[in-house]
């Protein structure tokens, strides 16, 4: 029988049996976040989103629960379900800041800032062909990331488009089922070409584009934070530092965007502009 055929519960208790699954974590007071009341129902959850990610369509369980998952609770989730992913053979190659630029929040009517996990199962190349129909109702956003270098410090930075599964299910949109759903991140196209550069050398850039069939549909601001990149990884820092977590030198971090989220289609040609000129691309088919 094939793994996907199996139930949820039987599935969990399989992967809980060969990985010794834990699905609380610890914030900086030292207090279990997962209590002993909550931790099956969040075995149960973290079964159901594990499910969910195989068969593309997140978060099915917010689409029949009330608002009872804390924030908390929503990254013990994640976490967990990183881990299942990493023990079937993908790798967390950094994280995301996310929910914090003025674009998002006006869509989505709340404000982070909320951090998620990047895969490197879905980390793309400038110019590829993306699969519509391998996301669920793809999105994507113009956004600044950086490289963590040897020392722990911003090593590069450099555009890229990131890539969503755009898809709530609750009857309003809520920061829990945000996080819980690792913050709707389906991966980023990043550019093939030497176009990454240290942070000081973008400081007299003004303006990141998407243009999507030679239209320009988004603009606005490099950075997210008033601070710009070193705000975000500090931020990021301290939030990771709450759950034991800590970034590593070559995780790339995306620091969030001040602007919205596009859904696209089939036929789609997607680019990131700097100032007019382009950094990274991709195509919808």
């Amino acid at each position: 029988m094939d793994e996907l055929d199996l139930e949820p519960d039987y599935r969990i208790k399989r992967l809980r049996a060969a990985r010794n699954l834990v699905v609380e974590r610890r914030v900086s007071t030292g207090l279990t976040m997962a209590n002993v009341q909550s931790r099956p129902v969040l075995e149960a959850l973290v079964a159901r989103q594990w499910h969910d990610y195989q068969r593309r369509t997140p978060g099915t369980y917010f689409a029949e629960a009330q608002d009872t998952l804390t924030l908390d609770e929503a990254y013990a989730v994640q976490m967990e379900v990183a881990r299942l992913r990493c023990a079937a053979g993908d790798a967390v190659v950094g994280y995301k800041v996310g929910c914090i630029g003025s674009g998002v929040v006006e869509q989505f009517g709340m404000s982070g800032p909320i951090h998620a996990r990047l895969f490197r199962s879905e980390i793309r190349n400038s110019g590829e062909m993306l699969q519509y129909d391998a996301y669920a109702n793809l999105a994507i956003e113009g956004e600044m990331a950086v490289r963590i270098g040897p020392s722990g410090g911003i090593e590069a930075a450099f555009p890229v488009i990131e890539l969503h599964h755009f898809v709530f299910r609750g009857p309003r949109k809520t920061l829990a089922e945000l996080v819980a759903n690792n913050g709707i991140n389906a991966g980023a196209v990043i550019s093939n070409r030497h176009t990454a550069l240290m942070l000081k050398d973008w400081t007299a850039s003004r303006t990141l584009s998407v243009v999507v069939n030679g239209i320009t549909i988004d603009a606005g601001a490099l950075w997210a934070m008033r601070g710009g990149a070193a705000e975000a990884i500090e931020w990021l820092r301290g939030d990771l530092g709450r759950f034991g977590a800590a970034l590593k030198p070559g995780d790339l971090v995306l620091a969030g965007t001040p602007l919205g989220l596009n859904p696209v289609k089939r036929g789609d040609h997607v680019m990131v502009l700097i100032d007019d000129r382009k950094y990274v691309e991709c195509r919808i088919s």
